[in-house]
């Protein structure tokens, strides 16, 4: 009984299928040739027509159809240059496929839309190549270092840092931008996160972009702060949000443990006992609290009165920082802050207004557009994730090389 065929199209423009066959192996082999009629003299650089021969044959992977790995069969045409000297050959080049390439473009764009989000080792598997075959791929087709003729502008750009390995403070500087469309896009990895490397890498930037630049948000690392301030002087810094939060956060939370080591003294063990729970309530905001989780706070501020006076003052400057306002303003509610913190005799958050008032300008900016490091912080999530999910990576061309196709591939290879 005939075997049901369809037809459907190679999508490779200027060739002609002479045949196709299923192997023993398997395997779907398409044979063709080109039906150009001219190539490039690798001498001259002419248009040349006079047909020469032929090429030994060249056996391609393209995609696969119906589950059969597929590959495409041609003897690529030599054509000779009357206008040179001795008449030399030139071998026919065409746009599917690089001279010596074991795979056409096509197949190399699947490999890294495979690739997004996932590992070298996987699509090796799956797609029966050798690991060496992919991780080829992935270095020839993807560029190792920024492209900067692909930006309009940078709008807001991001600089943080990530450890390579967990416990080995070896550093490396992830670059992002903010563009105005909202996408997120990886600029650089820097090697470490010295002043100096992070000025190298600012003054790579073209100057047509850096006029781009309105803000630059960052931590309080003096690496970064200063250099941006050194290469781009007119650039609004911003010091994020979060790590502002954090550290006076911090300071009502070193509170919360001297009183916890207090009553632990103090109080029998099943009323320290009813304490239980209280650690993550502490560090939460109001509106995101349980029943359960209110009753624990009672219950710990009964016997702690300070540190409900810390809580609440901790979210007071919360609630400053989740409003709309303008920079007078928040100015304002946070030097009245300030006076509140000073008249309820609490300590704790003396070295985060010795903070504020070092970095005062920086993080008023915030106010200003309301931007922070948020894209960063929340990118830097995703490469953690990347890192557990390749097993480390500590090469930093395939790191910035994998970091674009997770960010890039779909809209790139899709």
């Amino acid at each position: 009984m005939a075997k049901a065929q369809v037809t459907i199209p190679l999508e490779i423009p200027e060739v002609r299928v002479l045949k196709s066959e299923i192997n023993s192996a398997g395997e779907l082999i398409i044979t063709i040739e080109s039906t150009q009629e001219t190539a490039v003299c690798q001498r001259c650089g002419r248009a040349i027509r006079k047909m020469h021969g032929y090429d030994d044959w060249v056996k391609v992977r393209y995609l696969s159809v119906f589950g059969h790995p597929t590959y495409l069969r041609y003897r690529p045409k030599r054509y000779s240059c009357d206008q040179c000297d001795g008449h030399p050959t030139t071998s026919q080049r065409l746009d599917w496929h690089e001279p010596n390439s074991p795979n056409t473009f096509r197949y190399e764009q699947h490999i890294l839309m495979q690739l997004v989000n996932t590992t070298v080792e996987d699509v090796a598997i799956k797609e029966s190549l050798s690991y060496d075959s992919v991780l080829g791929i992935l270095e020839r087709c993807v560029e190792a270092q920024v492209d900067w003729s692909g930006y309009m502008r940078l709008d807001t750009i991001g600089l943080d840092e990530i450890a390579l390995r967990k416990g080995h403070r070896n550093f490396v500087v992830i670059v992002t931008a903010r563009l105005a469309s909202g996408r997120i896009a990886i600029l650089g990895v820097l090697a470490d996160r010295q002043k100096e490397s992070v000025v190298e890498f600012l003054r790579s930037i073209p100057e047509r972009l850096k006029k781009t630049i309105e803000s630059a948000c960052c931590d309080m690392y003096e690496g970064f702060t200063e250099a941006i301030r050194e290469e781009l002087p007119e650039v609004r810094l911003v010091i994020d949000r979060f790590h502002v939060s954090r550290s006076y956060r911090e300071g009502a939370d070193d509170l919360r443990q001297a009183e916890l080591r207090r009553l632990k003294r103090k109080l029998s063990a099943p009323e320290y006992k009813a304490l239980k729970g209280s650690m993550w309530a502490f560090r939460k905001g109001k509106l995101a609290l349980t029943p359960e989780e209110r009753k624990a706070l009672a219950w710990l501020f009964r016997y702690a009165p300070d540190l409900k006076r810390a809580y609440d003052l901790q979210n007071r400057l919360t609630d400053i920082f989740d409003q709309n306002l303008s920079i007078q303003s928040a100015s304002r509610k946070i030097k009245q802050w300030i006076v509140q913190v000073a008249k309820s005799g609490l300590r704790c958050f003396d070295k985060f207004i010795d903070t504020l008032a070092r970095w005062w300008n920086e993080i008023m900016n915030f106010f200003v557009a309301r931007e922070s490091s948020g894209f960063v912080e929340g990118f830097n999530n995703k490469i953690k994730v990347l890192k557990r999910r390749c097993y480390g990576l500590t090469n930093l061309t395939h790191l910035y090389q994998r970091i674009f196709l997770d960010l890039e591939g779909y809209r790139l290879f899709a």
